[in-house]
């Protein structure tokens, strides 16, 4: 694994549309997350975070709210994604909602050609203007990702699509919108869902979703969503959905991933201080960061 790690925060909430996310980045670097990877060995370059406007009220477009907003931080998050790329670092990104992923992939796939993508999220985030029942953008980063949805998220970073069905994973699903399930199903897209992790249990379905997202793929994408754990254990989301991953089995997918050695890039979001207990949900996420980086007990 590449050793030098450069760290871009997005405090971004208007993808959301609820209060509290943008505190995501300054949590997890206050519960030790430069700390932990340079104990780790690695080089740790901070950059910061990217700025993101702050209207007072959202202008909709066509049930896209924040839609300008959203779009502007993406851009520079791509354009800073992709000069760590440039530099020959690995870019961590902390976020923020899950809108962000539009420019943390944006920024990658300049420079993987064929990127994978491990999706670990109790949502799709699969959906469109048309399909999306809040117009809330971080339930659409997936679907503008693979080219579907509002032109302006679509061409972000001047390309589309970014990536493509075959390359993609969705690990810890169970909460999907009636025109997700009718995408996943048009265009194909490999689906773990809580189901499947309960039957065939996670070390299964880590290895066939190593093998799905290696074949063909320059490198891989890892999104995460702290949502994707069980609220027991990340309470500190916006949009909590019970009977998701433990958090053994966060681990255990965090770790085979450090052992298939696949990542260039991870994003890290949604996690909401203000709904948390005591910083727990940050916590966690730095806890699976340094396991998806290599961490072992022995």
């Amino acid at each position: 694994m590449n050793k030098k790690i450069s760290i871009v925060g997005v405090p971004m909430d208007l993808g959301a549309d609820r209060r509290g996310v943008d505190m995501g980045p300054s949590a997890i670097r206050y519960a030790g997350v430069v700390d932990r990877l340079e104990k780790m060995g690695f080089d740790i370059d901070d950059k910061g975070d990217i700025f993101v406007s702050r209207p007072h009220l959202y202008v909709e477009t066509e049930n896209h709210k924040y839609l300008h907003e959203v779009v502007e931080a993406n851009t520079k998050l791509a354009q800073a994604v992709s000069e760590i790329m440039q530099e020959g670092r690995f870019p961590l990104v902390l976020g923020g909602d899950h809108s962000i992923a539009l420019g943390t992939i944006g920024g990658v796939a300049k420079h993987v050609n064929n990127l994978g993508v491990i999706w670990f999220d109790a949502h799709g985030d699969l959906n469109t203007g048309e399909t999306s029942p809040s117009g809330n953008i971080h339930g659409m980063p997936l679907a503008a990702s693979l080219g579907y949805g509002h032109e302006k998220l679509v061409s972000l970073a001047g390309f589309s699509p970014k990536i493509k069905p075959e390359h993609v994973v969705i690990i810890g699903a169970r909460s999907l919108d009636e025109g997700e399930r009718e995408l996943i199903k048009r265009i194909g897209i490999k689906v773990f869902t809580m189901h499947e992790i309960d039957k065939l249990g996670m070390a299964r379905v880590m290895d066939e979703a190593i093998a799905h997202v290696s074949k063909g793929t320059g490198g891989v994408h890892l999104s995460l969503d702290l949502d994707g754990l069980d609220p027991h254990d990340a309470p500190g989301v916006g949009t909590p959905v019970i009977g998701g991953v433990s958090y053994r089995e966060g681990h255990l997918a965090m770790e085979m991933l450090a052992d298939a050695d696949i990542l260039c890039s991870t994003e890290f979001v949604e996690v909401n201080p203000i709904l948390d207990q005591q910083n727990h949900t940050a916590r966690v996420a730095v806890a699976l960061m340094s396991s998806a980086f290599g961490d072992k007990l022995l």
